[in-house]
């Protein structure tokens, strides 16, 4: 006997429609999968007779085969256990007609236990998302219930298979087979780490404040102990909140990960500070079957990188994509997917292997060749897709015995948020967010050269030898200073106060 049962998979961080066909004949007992199931899906024949056998039906000793379709298309994950089990209980005649009839109306995800009962599967929110339009009701582990929940698409959360069977052939009511309360939701936390705590560095706070009001990307430069991770770890705490469709965005790709909390949702920006021995892989996303890396879990949020110029040079130059157009794309043999990467990048390093070039009381012990390896690391290309870079001096006695002075975080987060609804309205109708990915249109739009620009800037090209890309990135900049003081046009002031925070284009790492 033939049965369908629908399910889901996921291809990037969307989902489609699977159908899980099941057929039973006669013949040597056997057990297939077909369908360009991973060795995940494969492994799902073991649990799937287990969870049978284990609540109380009989498994079919004939030949069993499962095809997965559109069966061109991969499928991983263990969401397709549940789905598969039906379909076996259908086919197999251990379900009524009127439970077959009622199952094919229904969607099934879900990982299943060797007892039977319901386990979480990763990517359970965009599955829901791509079936929003069906009208179909979705049975889910309860586990993923808040992912059910975000996605506002009718579900049935049943503990296992036993009472998955008995719902549908009527034999318990909905609410039985329905979780009637949900996790506490843990309220977003107020970081306790303010920028008033920082000693000094007000060049640096200035930076940062700019990077939040824009989206720009930062270098800090400075010997060990002046303050860059200190700065770093306070960063997210100015920048704008989210909004909807951004918080959607990133729920999406840590539901893919299978990283989003039992209670909570992601209502926060992210901050990933992944370790300078990354790999390539890890950090940009990828694999047999693809995952998101680093650079897409930091969608719409920070991605901090200590120790810049420790990462291996093959690992700094995989940000050139997700730097230049805030997208992943990942190919392999039989397909491509793309994760969207739309970071703010903040990278710290010292100035020399030591630490200790520019020190004026400790000498630097690394050889000028050391030096120079060290500072190659990063390349060229990938500096110029980083707006402002700025070095951080050693902090003085006198400023650290200081009391904590100077503003506060919510005080510069005003600021911030102050201009980025002038960016909203700015770019209201377009894909654009944020200053820093205007597109050239949108550069001769809206940055608009006062007079006498040209010469400071044909100036700054000529002696900084600055590509055009990194004329755009002036621009860029500058508008987002001209949005922090509320001015309607850029004005020389804030071209100059940008050529500032470009000493990279000037002599290389500079001695402090």
């Amino acid at each position: 006997m033939l049965a369908s049962i629908q399910t889901c998979a996921l291809k990037g961080i969307d989902g489609f429609e699977v159908t899980a066909e099941v057929d039973i004949s006669s013949g040597m007992p056997t057990f297939s999968v077909v369908g360009l199931p991973d060795a995940e899906v494969k492994e799902s024949k073991d649990r799937v007779i287990a969870a049978i056998r284990n609540s109380g039906f009989d498994f079919p000793l004939k030949r069993i085969t499962v095809n997965l379709s559109p069966a061109e298309l991969r499928k991983s994950g263990t969401q397709f256990d549940l789905a598969i089990a039906v379909g076996i209980l259908a086919a197999s005649e251990a379900l009524s007609e009127k439970a077959v009839e009622k199952a094919k109306q229904l969607l099934f995800l879900g990982e299943l236990a060797l007892d039977g009962s319901l386990r979480p599967c990763a990517g359970v929110l965009p599955m829901l998302i791509s079936v929003k339009n069906t009208g179909k009701t979705v049975i889910v582990p309860p586990a993923n219930i808040l992912e059910a929940q975000t996605s506002t698409v009718p579900f049935v959360t049943p503990r296992t298979l036993r009472d998955l069977a008995d719902w549908l052939e009527g034999k318990k009511e909905d609410e039985s087979v329905k979780v009637s309360f949900l996790p506490e939701q843990e309220e977003q936390s107020i970081s306790s780490l303010d920028f008033c705590d920082v000693k000094g560095q007000a060049v640096a706070k200035r930076a940062l404040e700019i990077a939040a009001a824009g989206g720009h990307n930062v270098l800090m430069i400075g010997l060990p102990g002046t303050g860059k991770s200190m700065l770093a770890k306070r960063f997210p705490g100015i920048l704008p909140p989210l909004c909807e469709e951004e918080i959607l965005e990133i729920t999406k790709i840590y539901s893919v990960c299978n990283l989003i909390g039992k209670t909570k949702k992601l209502t926060h920006r992210p901050f990933r500070d992944p370790h300078h021995t990354i790999s390539d892989v890890a950090l940009i996303g990828g694999g047999s079957t693809p995952k998101p890396g680093e650079v897409s879990l930091a969608h719409n949020g920070v991605l901090f990188l200590d120790e810049f110029a420790e990462f291996s040079r093959t690992t700094l130059e995989v940000l050139r994509q997700p730097l230049e157009n805030g997208t992943v794309t990942i190919s392999r043999a039989k397909e491509t997917v793309s994760y969207p990467a739309r970071f703010t990048l903040i990278a710290a390093m010292n100035p020399c292997p030591c630490g200790n070039l520019g020190n004026p009381h400790k000498a630097c012990t690394c050889s000028p060749m050391q030096i120079n390896r060290y500072q190659s690391k990063i390349s060229g290309p990938l500096l110029d897709r980083i707006d402002l870079t700025v070095n951080l001096n050693p902090v003085q006695y006198g400023d650290w015995n200081k009391p904590s002075e100077g503003e506060t975080t919510a005080q510069i987060r005003a600021r911030v948020i102050s201009a980025r609804e002038i960016q909203q309205k700015r770019f209201k109708g377009t894909p654009t967010t944020a200053n820093a990915f205007m597109t050239q249109k949108q550069i001769k739009e809206f940055c608009p050269l006062p007079a006498g620009a040209d010469s400071i800037l044909e100036t700054a090209m000529r002696k900084f030898g600055l590509s055009a890309r990194s004329l755009d990135k002036v621009l860029k900049t500058a508008r987002t200073i001209a949005d922090l003081e509320g001015k309607a046009n850029i004005e020389n002031t804030h071209l100059i106060e940008v050529l500032q925070y470009r000493p990279l284009d000037r002599k290389g790492v500079p001695d402090l």
